[in-house]
């Protein structure tokens, strides 16, 4: 395959029209004469040029969002809207898969995947929009206080700021949206400078299920905006999928106000030496190389009991020669391209400072543009950036054990601590994990990056804290209030 170096003078035409490149407010498209390109992941070429929010643009978002809050529908009608606008993504589900397709370069079976699980997003945020509720308190368990009643009841937080990555274009803007408006707030999106365009039309389907302007904005722009959002006394509540160094940032302008922040994360996944080993390897190979491992979950440790290190290294070399990577578009690509070339230039530059090292490259490890080939690599060590720093790529490394306790050991003792995976038939091993492992979710049977949309999803340490999940994000995104009632009479 050849270098796509060079960038396309004119934008192609897409099969489905683009959507407006201008961001959002009050049902307006508003423009400026800042803009910055968007461009296909794989070719090069330019998608569009999208209009970068002012100031003032986002000043007037914050203004309006407050203006709206009270305003929300009830929760039956949120429901409804919800429900709608799952039915008018299923309805456009081409178009979303095609600007998956060219502005995050997933291939197609990963872009019809999102699509699946944003649909199960948006219908259980629907759901759970019906049931929000409080709980009894038991004042009369007091002394003295036999004669009240006491519960709780949760109120929308206000405005909600959403700032979301490119890796999951569009489940990932659902499960802050869809909870944020379902639980009767006002939202600002700001989406990955890399995937506007998708969050774009995700607004206007929002917009065209018969949710109020008022209570959604979008804004477009680069860190600059995201700055500028930050600045605002306005937003109530502060939802971000990201690198720990920003989520960092946030949480200190954020001050008093609450957040919900997933950051880094070095995911790993342990193969014990009764592990079903068909099963193991499938589910590794997936995780480790899918959405060209641009995925916080993603498998980047693979800790592996001694007895069976080299039976798995050479299924695992065979599992990722056999996913074809390259050209999102053709159905049989398994690996499609990284963001941009300059990061599969930073993760190749990774593999050669470990291989020269002495790690050694058991498949894998060269690139063609913004296409990095699944790698897999052995021998490596502490110090190489491989299994140190977040690679966010299609890059997995073996450290073989001689112990589960040792790759408890192993997780626990790095400043992540998002997911991890446990592949063992043995019942004692299961729970020593589950309950030694320092990680927001510790899955047996299953990789680091097995996520079911209904479950709660955060991590702690530097993975951030807070808790994803449309139950468990409407929870973060309401404030609850105890109310309490003495009778009479009594």
């Amino acid at each position: 395959m050849a270098e796509h170096d060079s960038i396309a003078a004119t934008k192609p035409l897409l099969a489905h029209a683009c959507p407006s490149t201008a961001s959002l407010i009050a049902g307006q498209r508003l423009g400026t004469d800042e803009s910055f390109a968007v461009y296909d992941c794989y070719t090069r070429a330019k998608l569009a040029d999208v209009s970068e929010a002012s100031r003032e643009h986002v000043a007037l978002a914050v203004r309006t969002a407050r203006s709206a809050i009270g305003a929300s529908p009830p929760p039956y009608e949120r429901a409804r809207i919800l429900h709608r606008v799952g039915e008018l993504i299923a309805q456009r589900r081409d178009a979303l898969a095609e600007l998956m397709v060219a502005e995050a370069g997933f291939t197609l079976t990963d872009a019809h995947g999102e699509i699946d699980r944003a649909l199960d997003t948006v219908q259980l945020s629907a759901e759970e929009a019906k049931r929000i509720t409080g709980e009894m308190v038991p004042l009369d368990g007091n002394p003295g206080q036999h004669n009240r009643m006491g519960f709780t009841v949760r109120t929308p937080v206000g405005v909600v700021c959403a700032i979301t990555p490119f890796n999951s274009p569009l489940n990932a803007v659902l499960h802050k949206m869809a909870p944020a408006l379902a639980a009767g707030n006002a939202l600002i999106l700001k989406p990955s400078g890399f995937t506007p365009l998708i969050a774009s039309l995700l607004c206007d389907l929002f917009l065209q299920a018969g949710l109020p302007p008022n209570l959604l904005a979008l804004v477009q722009g680069d860190a600059k905006v995201g700055a500028w959002l930050l600045e605002e006394q306005g937003i109530d509540f502060y939802t971000f999928t990201g690198s720990t160094q920003v989520g960092r940032i946030i949480q200190a302008a954020a001050g008093l106000r609450r957040t919900q922040l997933e950051l880094g994360s070095i995911a790993a996944t342990v193969i014990c030496a009764d592990a079903d080993l068909d099963a193991a390897v499938a589910k590794v190979a997936r995780a480790a190389f899918r959405k060209a491992g641009q995925v916080c979950t993603s498998v980047q440790r693979l800790y592996v009991e001694r007895p069976v290190v080299q039976e798995v290294t050479r299924r695992l070399a065979q599992a990722a020669q056999a996913m074809p990577a390259g050209d999102p578009r053709d159905a049989a690509t398994r690996v499609g391209p990284m963001i941009t070339h300059a990061h599969a230039q930073r993760a190749q530059a990774w593999i050669d400072e470990a291989a020269s090292g002495a790690a050694c490259i058991e498949c894998g490890g060269t690139r063609s543009g913004a296409v990095l080939q699944p790698t897999l690599m052995s021998a490596v060590r502490p110090g190489m950036k491989v299994i140190d720093q977040e690679i966010f790529a299609p890059v997995l490394s073996i450290l073989p054990v001689e112990s589960l306790r040792e790759a408890i050991d192993g997780i626990n003792a790095m400043r992540f601590g998002l997911a991890a995976g446990v592949f063992t038939r043995n019942l004692d091993q299961a729970f020593q994990a589950a309950r030694e492992i320092k990680v927001g979710a510790v899955h047996i049977n299953e990789t680091s990056s097995s996520r079911l949309d209904g479950m709660p999803y955060g991590g702690v340490k530097d993975s951030g804290f807070g808790r994803e999940g449309p139950r468990y994000s409407i929870r973060e995104m309401t404030d609850e209030k105890v109310v309490t009632l003495t009778l009479g009479g009594v």
